[in-house]
């Protein structure tokens, strides 16, 4: 609820680059996860996670839906910096193609969430998850 409450009284920019900048708390999903805000500017933002075997499914592999998380809160985020303090978000829809499995060897990915249209009442946005 502190990220939450945080929110109150500042456009979706200011509110992120405050989440980046350790002034504000990151969402319980990031810490949940594992994972980081690194870099935030308008229509563009980037997160950040070093995988491990807690995310692995019993394929021995990192779980889709964490690649799924990352993307979705890179494409969300990047259309909350371009909204004013009174107007939030949801996602309506989400498509992902993953293209190969990540595991500890991966390394860091890096996942990129980039504006492509904002209109009055719905955004679209794109993403891609990429390994070092």
């Amino acid at each position: 609820m502190a990220t939450a409450g945080a929110v109150t009284g500042l456009a979706g920019l200011a509110f992120l680059r405050g989440i980046r900048d350790g002034r504000i708390p990151p969402a319980p999903i990031q810490a949940t996860l594992g994972f980081a805000l690194v870099a935030v500017d308008e229509s563009v933002v980037r997160f950040q996670l070093d995988p491990g075997e807690h995310l692995y499914n019993p394929m021995n592999g990192v779980h889709g839906g964490v690649a799924c998380t990352l993307l979705d809160s890179a494409m969300g985020s990047a259309v909350m910096t371009t909204l004013d303090e009174k107007t939030a978000y949801v996602t309506a829809d989400i498509v992902i193609h993953l293209t190969r499995g990540i595991t500890v060897e991966t390394g860091r990915v890096v996942a990129e969430g980039r504006v492509v249209h904002r209109g009055s009442r719905v955004a679209t946005a794109e993403g891609r998850l990429n390994d070092g």
